[in-house]
C-alpha cells in the first residue's frame, strides 16, 4: 500500500523526500526593531514581547496548521538600515506582514516602502500623527501623539505648571509631539516659553539645555530616546536644572538608560503597558526574563504578532492582499493584552490607554 502511494506521488511529480519538510515549513512574518542604537533597550523589550507571542500562537496550533516564526532585522536606530532590512524581508523572505519600528522617523519611510510593495505594516511603537497618512496597508496597535500630547498637556496643567520649556528630537516624532503639546497646553492657558528640537546622536546637549534655562520655566517637558535621554538627564543634573520640575512624555523611553538617582522624582506619562486582560502576559514575561517590563512597549509588540497571526488564519492564506483585507477585518474588534483594539477609518487604534507616572528609585509605575 505504501509503495503504491509513493509511486503515485512520484508520477505526480512530488518529491517524496521533501514531504516532511513541506509540512514542517514555518509561516514567517517580519519585524524591524532597534536592537542596537539609542533605542536598543526598547527594541529588546519589543523582541521579548514577540517571542512570547510566537510561543502562545504555536502552543495554540500555530498558523494555518503550521508553526509561526518572526524574522527580525536590526534597524540600528537608522532609517537606511531599517529600509535595507525591510527590503530583505520582502524580496528574500517573502513575508506578508512586517512589524515595527519604534522611532516614527524610521517607521514612516519603512512602512511607506512596505505599503508600496503590497506588504502590510503593523505599527507597534511609533506615535507621530504622520503615521496616519502612510497609506492603505499600514495599521497601528498603539495610539498617536495627537492623543498622547493632549493627555500630557492636561496633566502638566492640572499640576499647576504654567510656563513650560520643551525639548524633543528633531524628527517626525519630536516635531509632532512638540506641536501638539504646545497647541493643547496653550489652549488651556499655559505657555511654552522655550522649545528645542535636538539633533540625534550628539555627545552633549548642554547648549540646548542652557538655552531652555534662560527661558525661566517652572517645568521642563521632554521626550527623548533612551541613550540620548540619559545624556540630557545627566547634563540637566550637572547644571542643577533638576531642581525645577521635569515631566517626561513616554517616561519609560526617557528613563530606561538613565541612572535612577539622576531622574528620581520626575513626573510623566506613559502608554499603559497592559490592559484588563494583560495580567497573564505580565506574569509570563516576568517568569521568562526574570524582571518586570523594561519599557511599556513589549505588550504592543506582543499584540502585533497575535493580530497578524489571527489575520493570516482568517485569510486562510499568506497571500499579501488577502492578509491585508483580513487585518482590516480582524482589527475592527480585537482584544489584546494592552486592552481593546479597534481601528478607525485610517486603520489607527481609536482608544489608547495612558497612565500618569512618577519615576521613583528606578521604577516607573504603570
Amino acid at each position: 500500500m505504501m509503495k503504491r502511494a509513493i509511486k503515485a506521488l512520484a508520477v505526480l511529480g512530488v518529491c517524496v523526500g521533501s514531504i516532511g519538510a513541506v509540512r514542517a515549513q514555518d509561516i514567517a512574518i517580519g519585524a524591524v526593531l532597534p536592537l542596537t542604537g539609542s533605542s536598543a533597550s526598547i527594541g529588546e523589550d519589543q523582541r521579548r514581547g514577540m517571542e512570547l507571542a510566537v510561543e502562545r500562537v504555536n502552543a495554540s496550533g500555530g498558523v494555518l496548521g503550521r508553526k509561526l516564526k518572526v524574522i527580525t532585522e536590526d534597524s540600528g536606530g537608522r532609517a537606511p538600515t531599517a529600509l535595507d532590512g525591510a527590503k530583505k524581508l520582502v524580496t528574500v523572505n517573502k513575508v506578508p506582514v512586517v512589524l515595527g519600528e519604534y522611532s516614527s522617523g524610521i517607521t514612516i519611510p519603512t512602512a511607506q516602502y512596505l505599503v508600496n510593495e503590497g506588504v502590510s505594516h503593523v505599527n507597534i511603537g511609533s506615535s507621530s500623527p504622520k503615521v496616519r497618512s502612510i497609506g492603505e496597508g499600514s495599521f497601528s496597535v498603539i495610539g498617536l501623539d495627537d492623543v498622547s500630547a493632549k493627555f500630557a498637556a492636561q496633566d502638566v496643567f492640572d499640576q499647576k505648571y504654567r510656563k513650560a520649556a520643551f525639548i524633543a528630537p528633531n524628527n517626525a516624532y519630536g516635531q509632532g509631539v512638540a506641536e501638539e503639546f504646545k497647541k493643547n497646553f496653550e489652549a488651556m492657558g499655559g505657555k511654552v516659553v522655550g522649545s528645542v528640537l535636538y539633533t540625534a546622536g550628539q555627545s552633549t546637549y548642554r547648549r540646548e539645555l542652557q538655552q531652555l534655562e534662560r527661558a525661566a520655566p517652572d517645568v521642563y517637558v521632554y521626550s527623548a530616546y533612551g541613550q540620548e535621554a540619559a545624556i540630557i538627564n545627566r547634563e540637566a543634573y550637572d547644571l542643577a536644572l533638576n531642581k525645577s520640575a521635569w515631566y517626561a512624555i513616554y517616561q519609560t523611553m526617557c528613563t530606561t538608560d538613565t541612572p535612577a538617582q539622576i531622574a528620581n522624582g520626575q513626573l510623566g506619562m506613559e502608554v499603559s503597558s497592559t490592559g484588563p486582560n494583560g495580567r497573564q502576559y505580565e506574569e509570563a514575561y516576568t517568569k521568562r526574563f526574570g524582571e518586570k517590563f523594561k519599557s511599556a512597549y513589549s505588550g504592543y509588540a506582543y499584540d502585533g504578532v497575535i493580530l497578524a497571526a489571527a489575520a493570516i488564519n482568517k485569510a486562510g492564506s499568506t497571500e499579501p492582499a488577502k492578509v491585508r483585507a483580513a487585518l482590516l477585518e480582524t482589527g475592527r474588534k480585537f482584544e489584546g493584552v494592552t486592552g481593546a483594539i479597534a481601528f478607525d477609518a485610517d486603520r489607527q487604534r481609536t482608544v489608547q490607554p495612558y497612565v500618569k507616572t512618577r519615576y521613583t528609585n528606578g521604577v516607573v509605575p504603570r
